[in-house]
């Protein structure tokens, strides 16, 4: 007699540990969402756009400038630090406008951008779009 596989009930509690983290913690999702792949999913928490890259810092860095140069921003002004490089620029009305690029090792890339102070889902969704078409 054959024993009966467990690995419905394996998909099950994996289905529920995911379920769990994304309604506990935004970083706890991202985290637990990059590890089924990147670029899996994208969030838009407390007025900020937050997903993953299957490409290199540097890559991801010439696709954002790239990206908000093409939308017809002001040239924006980059800060490369130890953990993050940043750019920001304004729109024609004063808008700031924040891109985010965090190190997320070989060929990942953690990517958040806000715009303005509350947020803009529709216009952060277009410079994500824009910044994925040229990597």
């Amino acid at each position: 007699m054959k024993p009966k596989s467990s690995s419905p009930w394996l998909a099950l509690a994996a289905a529920a540990g995911l379920a769990m983290a994304l309604m506990t913690s935004g970083c706890l999702a991202v985290a637990a969402i990059s590890a089924a792949g990147a670029g899996a999913a994208v969030a838009y928490h407390r007025g900020s756009l937050e997903t993953w890259l299957d490409a290199g810092i540097d890559q991801s860095a010439h696709a954002t400038a790239q990206a908000l140069w093409q939308l017809g921003y002001a040239k924006p002004e980059e800060k490369i630090d130890a953990s993050y490089d940043t750019f920001t620029t304004h729109d024609a009305a004063g808008t700031k406008i924040e891109v985010r690029l965090g190190h997320g090792g070989p060929g990942l890339t953690q990517l958040t951008i806000r715009v303005g102070v509350l947020g803009d889902e529709a216009r952060s969704r277009a410079i994500l779009d824009k910044i994925k078409a040229g990597l």
